[in-house]
């Protein structure tokens, strides 16, 4: 069984670890999507994603330093670096190696620029959005350019079950034709007042917080993630829909 999350927009470069780090399987890929956004000017990469003059200025000094490459001077661990809501949920950092080494096996982060992550491997810092419209030779962006491959390199891993803990815009990027995995995707909901609804924030750190979940435990058996209750969580089988699966709370107060 493997879970998929999304990666995060902000990241932390002072983050440090002891142990073992591994390379990214489609770092010829990245480094091509590099060369495409290296070419942009800021103005063009402001266009593109969406964001500040700042973080374009940023991000177009990133481009234009990205080696081809991953080390321990210019990259981190994947699982590390990233600073979002999920990974909050997550808490990586504070995995022990063994839970690390089963998280290696077990869980998947999909990029925009690497594609397919495990939680060790070395990725330089960047931003390029999932449903960021970069054109390439493969297409006019990057789910075009992407294909069929996420889903094949997932194919690979022998596994038969995934839970889908990625978001709507990094899903989309895994061609479900060509996938051969189940997809089971939790819906984290929160009830307040008798009205139901999904809280961006807290659906985010409870996906993260369902990887863990499933890394502590060591969950190979899908049925044993109904019995997540982190955060005050239940699975509740009544709303729950095939391979839709709802986990309900109340609202928590502040």
């Amino acid at each position: 069984m493997l879970v998929v999350i999304s990666p995060a927009k902000r990241l932390d470069m002072n983050v440090v670890s002891d142990q073992s780090d591994t390379l990214p399987a489609f770092q010829g890929a990245a480094n091509d999507l590099a060369e495409y956004s290296r070419k942009l000017s800021p103005k063009d990469l402001q266009k593109l994603m969406g964001i500040s003059e700042n973080l374009a200025r940023l991000n177009a000094e990133r481009f234009a330093s990205f080696a081809p490459a991953s080390t321990n001077e210019n990259a981190k661990q994947a699982a590390l670096i990233f600073a979002g809501d999920t990974y909050a949920g997550l808490e990586a950092g504070s995995l022990d190696a063994e839970q690390m080494d089963w998280a290696q096996d077990h869980l998947r982060i999909l990029s925009g620029l690497y594609g397919l992550l495990r939680p060790r491997d070395l990725i330089q810092p960047y931003r390029l959005e999932m449903g960021s419209r970069l054109k390439t030779s493969r297409g006019k962006n990057l789910y075009e350019y992407w294909g069929d491959r996420l889903a094949l390199a997932l194919n690979e891993t022998g596994e038969d079950t995934l839970i889908n803990c990625a978001s709507v815009e990094y899903f989309g990027a895994v061609d479900l034709d060509a996938l051969n995995l189940r997809v089971i995707t939790p819906v984290f909901m929160e009830e307040k007042a008798g009205t139901l609804k999904i809280v961006s924030f807290f659906a985010k750190k409870a996906r993260g917080a369902m990887a863990r979940f499933m890394i502590e435990r060591r969950i190979t058996d899908p049925e044993g993630l109904k019995d997540f209750d982190t955060g005050g969580y239940r699975y509740n089988a009544g709303m729950s829909d095939g391979d839709r699966w709802v986990f309900l709370r109340d609202y928590p107060e502040t």
